[in-house]
């Protein structure tokens, strides 16, 4: 039985509290994304210190788990092992995929960023759990990315069979369907989803396209 599976990649949701309206706390900003369809949550909030990251991650994990969506940490073990998240994401220069296993033993979940076939054959190899590959477009979130085209998206799908495979990076209701064919099971979202003034109604909206391009044929 797989610790995540494909479906939960679906609409992937990835924190950013820079986007949140007056007075909206990222707590009630999950809330609604969660209710409104999201199938995994990760907490990225690089500017906090780690009790502070601690803090918002205990005020989140709640919520995912009323709805039953995976909670991820986004790099830190330390604050993924001490809030009891379901797992963490790690990037290339972030900490080792074979030192967060060991830290997090067996059972918790473990993605990976990838941007070609050689780091994603590695994190298969090395026990990944899933992959989060881009950046597909250009994106604001991160600077100086490479982007990663849909056909090398596709090579990624190829070598790594069934591991689930979460698109990220620029990705918005305008350019999500040049995805298709790619071979990702879903996309990954940060302003597409927190930018919005009717954050339910953009979740649901995204939803129904990653489910339409991002079909069963095409995956």
């Amino acid at each position: 039985m797989p610790k995540i599976t494909r479906e939960a990649m679906r609409l992937y949701a990835v924190s950013d509290r820079s986007w949140l309206a007056p007075g909206e706390s990222l707590a009630q900003a999950a809330e609604t994304l969660l209710r409104s369809g999201v199938t995994c949550f990760q907490l990225r909030e690089k500017e906090l210190d780690r009790d502070a990251f601690l803090e918002l991650a205990r005020s989140i994990k709640p919520v995912c788990r009323r709805y039953n969506v995976p909670f991820l940490i986004n790099d830190d073990v330390e604050v993924a092992l001490a809030c009891d998240a379901d797992g963490v994401h790690v990037g290339q220069s972030d900490e080792s995929l074979a030192q967060a296993r060991r830290q997090l033993g067996p059972d918790k979940i473990i993605g990976v960023s990838c941007h070609n076939v050689a780091e994603a054959r590695a994190a298969l190899e090395g026990g990944a759990d899933y992959l989060g590959c881009g950046s597909v477009f250009a994106t604001d979130t991160k600077q100086n990315v490479t982007r990663l085209p849909v056909e090398e998206l596709a090579r990624i799908r190829a070598a790594v069979g069934e591991l689930p495979i979460v698109a990220i990076g620029g990705i918005h209701e305008e350019n999500l369907p040049l995805l298709r064919g790619s071979g990702a099971d879903g996309v990954a979202l940060v302003s597409a989803l927190f930018a919005p003034r009717d954050k339910e109604a953009a979740a649901r909206q995204l939803l129904a396209l990653s489910r339409q391009v991002l079909s069963p044929g095409e995956i």
